[in-house]
């Protein structure tokens, strides 16, 4: 079940994002950031004022009261940005990911917003791969990684973001 996310919830999707993401956990997953960059990749206090913001949903994937599914989406004018998509490493590949684009696309579409946006580390060519499959498309732009006391790069090649969008 796919349902907006609400304070009580942060603990979890913390614990979530973290795990799927970085450290040992996020390897037995194949979209682990493990390889590439160090630390959290966020804090309850970022997911709070993330959640307070009224311009954001954090949606959650729910089975048997638990969380194993999440993405960020924020209204920026006539765009929806997409981040965090987040499933359970052990659950990757059984199509929750693909039913959490679905479910950000109808929020787009219930905003009257006419395309979703995304970045993408540059190194993580499967994962780019995989966002094109369903329907997104580089549009050339790129931005430079922020790195700070969370994100800390341990890869040998620059990291920048890659711009993706899907019109709908």
């Amino acid at each position: 079940m796919i349902t907006q996310a609400i304070l009580q919830d942060i603990p979890a999707l913390t614990t979530l994002i973290n795990s799927a993401y970085r450290g040992e956990t996020s390897k037995k997953g194949w979209t682990t950031e493990a390889n590439i960059l160090e630390g959290k990749r966020t804090t309850e206090e970022e997911l709070t004022q993330t959640i307070q913001e009224p311009k954001n949903t954090i949606l959650k994937y729910t089975e048997n009261n638990q969380i194993i599914g999440s993405v960020l989406l924020v209204k920026k004018e006539q765009q929806l940005y997409l981040g965090m998509l987040t499933v359970s490493p052990e659950l990757q590949n059984s199509g929750i990911g693909k039913k959490m684009l679905a479910e950000a696309e109808n929020h787009a579409k219930a905003l009257g917003l006419s395309s979703i946006i995304m970045t993408v580390i540059s190194v993580r060519e499967e994962l780019i791969a995989w966002y094109k499959r369903h329907g997104y498309v580089a549009t050339g732009e790129r931005e430079a990684f922020p790195e700070n006391e969370i994100h800390i790069a341990i890869s040998d090649e620059p990291l920048e973001f890659v711009f993706l969008e899907k019109r709908l």
